[in-house]
C-alpha cells in the first residue's frame, strides 16, 4: 500500500497522468461435506472427488484371512473439511495517461495474495496490461480475463465464479476491438501463464511455448437496451511431446540387456471450442447464462481434455484426438441492497471423435460422465460492503472407460458434496 501510495503521488506530479486507488480486503469461510477437486485449499472449488475405495483392507481373524466385503468398503473421500482464509484481498491502480497521437492511453495493475502452487499468501499479478483507445476501437496488451471468460459471468459468492462450467483463466495476451452503435467484434491471441494445459507432464507452459503458436480468439457480440448476446470461437494448437523415449531388451552374448534411447519427435493437437453466451439486465434483474463445447479447455479451468488415437510403434510417434466437454450455466439475480441469486450448472461428456488407442487421458475430470451443480445464495450489500452466505448442491457421476467412444460411461455411479460459503467484503 506504501509503495502504491508513493507511485500515485509521483503520477499526480506528471502531467497528464491521472489514477484510481482501489482495492478489497476478504474474508471467506467454506465447508464441504466430502473431499473436492478444488486449488488453494478448498477456496478455488470445481467438483467432488470420485469414490476413493481404499477402505478394502485384507486382515486375520478368528484363525483365517478375510477381506472386507464391498457393502462394507468405506469412501476415504467421503470426510468432511473446512477453512477461513482472507488470502483473495486485493489492490490495484487505474492510470490514464497523456494520448499517444490520436489514443487515448490507460493502464491496470492488480495484484492478490493467492501466490502460486501449495505457496499462499505471497502477492500475485492478477491484471496487469495497457489499453490505446479510438473512438471505436481499443488494443489491449497484458495480462487480463481470458476472452472466453468475456462480458459474461456467474454473479456467485463462490471464488472459482462457475468454474468448471464457465471458463476461468487470466492470460497474457493482445485484444483488439471494435464498438459500434449496438455490435462489439472482438479478436485476441492469448498466452498461458498460470492457467495452463494438462499433458503428458502434467500442467505445463511447455506444450504451448513448444508450438510456437497462441491461442485465437474470435468473437461478436450484440448490445442494446440492457442485453448483450454474443458468440464465441477459440482455437488451441499444443505440442504434447517433442521428445519420446524408447526402451530395447534383449539377450547378448554378454547376456541381458536393456537400453532407452530418445528421439524427437513432431506431435501436435489442434482443438477448436465454441461458446455462445447471454446476459439481460432490467431495473433490479440480471438474468446471465453460457454454453461452452469445449474441446482440450483445461488452461481454462474447464473439463476435457486429450487422448491417444495413434501409436506408431516403430517411431513411437502418437497422435492425438480432444476429449470434448458440453458445459452450461444459468444465473439469475434480483435486488439492490438484499440480493438474492441462483446458479445452476450442468456438464456432459461428450467423448472424442475418434476410438482411442490407449486409457491414457491428458486433462480434467476425464473419467466424469456428467456433473450437475445448483446453488442459491444471499447476499447483503452497502456502500463499500458486501455479506453474503451461498450453498451449492453439486453431483457428479463418474464412469469406466469406454475406448471406442471416448466417454466414461460403464459401470456408472454417482457422488455428491454439500459446499457452504460465507464471505465478508470491504472494498475502497
Amino acid at each position: 500500500m506504501l509503495c502504491l501510495a508513493i507511485a500515485a503521488n509521483s503520477f499526480a506530479q506528471k502531467k497528464g497522468f491521472t489514477y484510481h486507488f482501489y482495492g478489497q480486503v476478504r474474508a471467506d469461510y467454506y465447508y464441504n461435506s466430502r473431499a473436492n477437486e478444488e486449488l488453494v485449499d478448498g477456496l478455488f472449488y470445481l467438483y467432488p472427488k470420485d469414490r476413493d475405495r481404499n477402505g478394502v483392507i485384507p486382515g486375520y481373524l478368528a484363525g483365517g484371512n478375510y477381506e472386507l466385503s464391498k457393502d462394507d468398503e468405506r469412501d476415504m473421500n467421503s470426510t468432511p473439511n473446512s477453512n477461513f482464509y482472507s488470502i483473495y484481498s486485493q489492490l490495484g491502480v487505474d492510470l490514464t495517461g497523456p494520448n499517444l497521437g490520436s489514443a487515448r492511453t490507460s493502464a491496470k495493475v492488480e495484484i492478490d495474495f493467492r501466490g502460486s502452487g501449495s505457496s499462499f499468501t505471497l502477492a500475485r499479478i492478477r491484471h496487469a496490461y495497457f489499453k490505446l483507445n479510438w473512438t471505436t476501437s481499443e488494443l489491449l496488451v497484458g495480462q487480463a480475463w481470458h476472452p472466453l471468460f468475456g462480458d459474461v459471468s456467474p454473479k456467485v459468492l463462490n471464488l472459482s465464479v462457475g468454474a468448471p462450467y464457465q471458463p476461468f483463466s487470466r492470460a497474457p495476451q493482445i485484444r483488439y476491438r471494435y464498438e459500434g452503435a449496438w455490435m462489439q467484434l472482438t479478436a485476441a491471441l492469448v498466452w498461458q501463464s498460470q492457467y495452463l494445459s494438462q499433458g503428458p507432464k502434467g500442467r505445463s507452459n511447455e506444450y504451448i511455448k513448444h508450438s510456437n503458436i497462441p491461442e485465437v480468439y474470435l468473437g461478436a457480440d450484440y448490445k442494446q437496451d440492457g442485453l448483450l448476446a454474443g458468440v464465441g470461437v477459440e482455437l488451441l494448437s499444443l505440442k504434447p511431446r517433442t521428445v519420446a523415449s524408447q526402451t530395447f531388451n534383449g539377450m547378448g552374448f554378454g547376456g541381458y540387456y536393456s537400453y532407452t534411447t530418445n528421439h524427437k519427435v513432431n506431435e501436435r493437437i489442434t482443438t477448436l471450442s465454441y461458446e455462445a453466451h447471454l446476459r439481460y439486465t432490467h431495473k433490479d434483474w440480471m438474468v446471465a447464462a453460457k454454453s461452452v463445447l469445449g474441446s482440450n479447455l483445461t488452461q481454462a479451468c474447464g473439463l476435457g481434455g486429450y487422448g491417444i488415437k495413434e501409436i506408431n510403434q516403430e517411431k513411437d510417434e502418437q497422435k492425438y484426438t480432444p476429449l470434448r466437454f458440453s458445459s452450461s450455466w444459468l444465473n439469475v439475480v434480483y435486488g439492490r441492497k438484499w440480493k438474492p441469486g441462483l446458479f445452476v450448472g450442468y456438464a456432459k461428456n461428450l467423448g472424442t471423435p475418434d476410438p482411442l488407442a490407449s486409457t491414457t487421458l491428458y486433462g480434467t475430470g476425464t473419467n466424469l460422465d456428467q456433473l450437475v451443480s445448483v446453488g442459491a445464495e444471499l447476499t447483503y450489500n452497502l456502500p463499500h460492503w458486501k455479506l453474503g452466505v451461498e450453498y451449492t448442491l453439486c453431483k457428479a457421476r463418474y464412469g469406466s472407460l469406454d475406448q471406442e467412444s471416448g466417454k466414461s460411461n460403464v459401470d456408472k455411479h454417482s457422488v455428491q458434496n454439500h459446499r457452504v460459503v460465507a464471505a465478508a467484503i470491504f472494498l475502497f
